[in-house]
């Protein structure tokens, strides 16, 4: 097994039983447990798939036989796992695949505190250890195995959400929400229901795919795809809704539907939450304020942080990196155009379920809609991303600065960026870590132009 399959640049992904087997499993554990130590235990955690609680073990019988205590928190979101990485102060591994098919399944490292783990920050040492244990055909045992306890964080992660997002005193709220058959199932009832034992809030919940099935039996859990939306903007309409959120697999990102049943785009909800954040700590004394943005957000997003005298801080695309930048900067929140949202109150780490809190507290803060709401940060025109395979990524992006480089400035602080002089356009373009594709990304500020540059953009890209 070639770990170079597998290991990508933020975290495990692969075919289950072909590429990924509880041999490499255990392997990677256990080199993970040389990268982090053994002073603090392990945390292990994973989705629905069918595949996640026999790889959970075999990362333990790793892990352990690396030295390691484990802690074993059983079927969790990664945003639990967080969670609990947070709060015991302990690195953790989730088992889940996010939004691929059924056939995969990976793994999200993160060391203590909740802090990413790439493979600039040692995701590399751990795949190179990895493949000397595999290629050896054993991995060495410590002197001391172990111990593997079992611990339910569930009911504490709920009541840590509840206390960061207030959702007590808003107006009766309609709440459409698609899971996906993936862990905001169980993480939806616990937090903005009762099920965890906490107090009722003016949420009427209206499941959508609840049951926790890691085949997908419904539509994919991704919600980047558009045709995995629909479920849930005709289940906004027909209940009357107020709002619909659609979680992905293992429920770390979150999307918002408004009550007209239209997608409202992840910078917008980066915007809406950024300002609530800025707010919040000026009113607590704090003045040197930043927030993190990745570079093909929508302008609206660092336009509303400066607007509220705080600093922007643009970064390159991935969450380890803005986890990174999180820590770094001691940013208040981060938000990213794929609806992952970071918060420095969350260690740093993004959260789905703290962000769809945050818009929920804005929405059922007066009588405004979804759609008015969105309105307000919504001013530009986008195209979204618009991947294109292509047989040579570096000439493809030549042409890209050759025809647009004369309009404005150019970048290379990931891919090619480049903003239009007058500021009426941008466009990025980016390669993919995995695949032979370029993305591209345009926003201006109309839906003519947006199309112009699109359009233009993709006909150099395809050659």
């Amino acid at each position: 097994m070639n770990l170079n399959e597998i290991v990508k640049a933020y975290d495990v992904r692969g075919l289950v039983d072909q590429q990924f087997t509880e041999e490499v499993v255990a392997a990677l554990a256990a080199a993970f447990v040389e990268e982090v130590g053994t002073e603090r235990p392990l945390i292990i955690g994973h989705d629905m798939r069918a595949s996640s609680p026999a790889f959970a073990d075999a990362a333990a019988e790793g892990a352990s036989g690396a030295g390691a205590d484990v802690v074993m928190i059983g079927l969790c979101s990664t945003d639990e796992s967080y969670f609990a990485s947070g709060q015991l102060d302990a690195p953790a591994i989730m088992f889940t695949a996010s939004h691929n098919p059924a056939e995969y399944n990976g793994m999200k490292l993160s060391r203590r505190g909740a802090q990413g783990v790439s493979l600039e920050t040692g995701l590399a040492n751990v795949r190179d250890r990895a493949q000397e244990y595999l290629d050896a055909g054993c991995i060495p045992a410590a002197e001391r195995s172990g111990r593997i306890e079992r611990r339910d964080v569930l009911a504490d992660y709920a009541a840590h959400l509840r206390s960061l997002v207030d959702l007590s005193g808003i107006r009766p709220l309609k709440v459409v929400v698609d899971a996906a058959n993936g862990m905001g199932g169980m993480t939806v009832p616990a937090v903005l229901g009762e099920e965890a034992g906490l107090a009722a809030l003016p949420l009427e919940i209206v499941p959508v795919f609840f049951e926790l099935d890691g085949t997908f039996p419904n539509h994919e859990a991704n919600p980047l795809d558009p045709r995995n939306l629909v479920d849930l903007q005709r289940a906004v309409v027909e209940h009357g809704a107020d709002i619909g959120l659609a979680f992905d697999g293992d429920a770390d990102r979150c999307f918002v539907i408004d009550e007209r049943g239209d997608a409202v785009s992840p910078s917008a909800v980066s915007a809406m939450v950024a300002l609530r954040e800025i707010e919040r700590v000026r009113a607590e004394g704090e003045e040197d304020i930043k927030v993190i943005h990745n570079l093909i957000t929508s302008r609206i997003v660092p336009e509303t942080i400066e607007a509220a005298g705080a600093t922007p801080l643009r970064t390159r695309v991935g969450h380890s990196l803005i986890k990174d930048a999180m820590h770094a900067t001691g940013a208040v929140f981060g938000g990213e155009h794929s609806a992952h949202y970071y918060f420095r109150d969350f260690w740093g780490a993004d959260n789905g379920m703290l962000a769809a809190m945050h818009v929920l507290a804005e929405l059922g803060d007066g009588d405004r809609t979804m759609s008015d709401l969105a309105g307000k940060y919504s001013p530009y025109s986008a195209s979204g991303e618009i991947n294109s395979r292509v047989d040579d990524v570096v000439a493809a992006q030549r042409r890209i600065i050759d025809e647009f480089g004369r309009f404005g400035d150019v970048d290379d602080l990931d891919g090619v960026f480049i903003g239009e002089y007058a500021g009426q356009w941008w466009l990025s373009v980016r390669a993919s870590n995995t695949e032979p594709l370029l993305r591209l990304n345009v926003e201006a500020e109309n839906r003519v132009d947006m199309e112009r540059v699109r359009d233009r953009a993709l006909e150099l890209i395809r050659g």
